[in-house]
């Protein structure tokens, strides 16, 4: 929790709840309606109900917690959830709700949702495209909610991993009190300045960042887009080699105009050639 300190001797049950909530944005270029329905069952397949469960189920092992029950969902015709209730500790079966599965699943079951003790972790999935547009987009909402010594903040840079990052959105929020060994009220645990100052520095070399913190309030918002677009990644079914200067030109414009209106929440005059 806290970086080179000793822990803080507490008093009873730590019951600072910490909230960790992303927004993920990946962008292709797909130019023909055949393109887009390519993308979107690619987007499917990848970040299926299946995948989305061991990436949860890895962050809950990384922030030293316990699965007591799971919840998946594919959808039609796209998109994906899962659940998980989680424990900092292993629950006993004899105190364990009958409900919880704690992540053993029926091969037939098309949904999923884990639960921890008190906290959890949720993903959804949102793939998009439009006819009129030629960027198609792909959006994952992750919380991670953990009360107890575990923390969120442990998961960061695999879940930013995780996935095709190229917009990312981060709220951390300390909600609550819990008291010293002494009776004073503490309403955060550990230091933070930034979310940034969790997030490994490679990470923060390929990305533009900007921070909104209300320190007062234990309530941290970072945004980060990725700096460099290398158009082989953005491409769907073709190489860059394949393209003309003027088509290099005209798909990174417009690239760049889809990333720039989700990062700023913005709508921008159409680009022109």
């Amino acid at each position: 929790m806290e970086k080179g300190k000793n822990k803080l001797k507490l008093y009873g049950f730590n019951n600072l709840t910490k909230t960790l909530s992303f927004n993920i944005y990946d962008v292709c270029y797909t130019k023909t309606e055949e393109d887009r329905k390519k993308y979107i069952e690619y987007i499917d397949e990848q970040y299926n109900s299946e995948r989305l469960t061991k990436i949860l189920t890895n962050v809950t092992e990384m922030i030293g917690a316990c699965v007591l029950n799971i919840a998946k969902q594919d959808y039609d015709p796209q998109g994906a959830s899962v659940t998980l209730l989680i424990s900092e500790e292993e629950v006993p079966l004899y105190i364990l709700d009958p409900s919880c599965n704690r992540g053993i699943l029926t091969p037939t079951r098309e949904n999923i949702v884990a639960h921890l003790d008190k906290s959890h972790v949720t993903v959804h999935t949102y793939p998009e495209t439009h006819p009129q547009n030629e960027i198609s987009t792909f959006r994952v909402d992750i919380d991670v909610s953990t009360c107890g010594q575990i923390s969120p903040l442990k998961a960061l840079n695999y879940l930013i991993d995780s996935f095709d990052s190229d917009i990312i959105t981060i709220d951390y929020r300390v909600r609550g009190f819990t008291r010293d060994i002494h009776g004073h009220k503490l309403y955060i645990d550990h230091d933070i300045t930034s979310i940034q100052d969790y997030i490994a520095q490679e990470t923060l070399d390929r990305y533009n960042l900007i921070d909104m913190n209300i320190y007062q309030s234990n309530i941290f918002h970072t945004k980060m887009m990725v700096r460099d677009i290398k158009l082989d990644n953005y491409l769907f079914e073709k190489s860059e080699s394949e393209l003309n200067e003027q088509e290099k030109k005209d798909i990174t414009d417009k690239l760049k105009k889809e990333m720039t209106e989700i990062f700023y929440g913005i709508n921008l005059p159409n680009v022109t050639k």
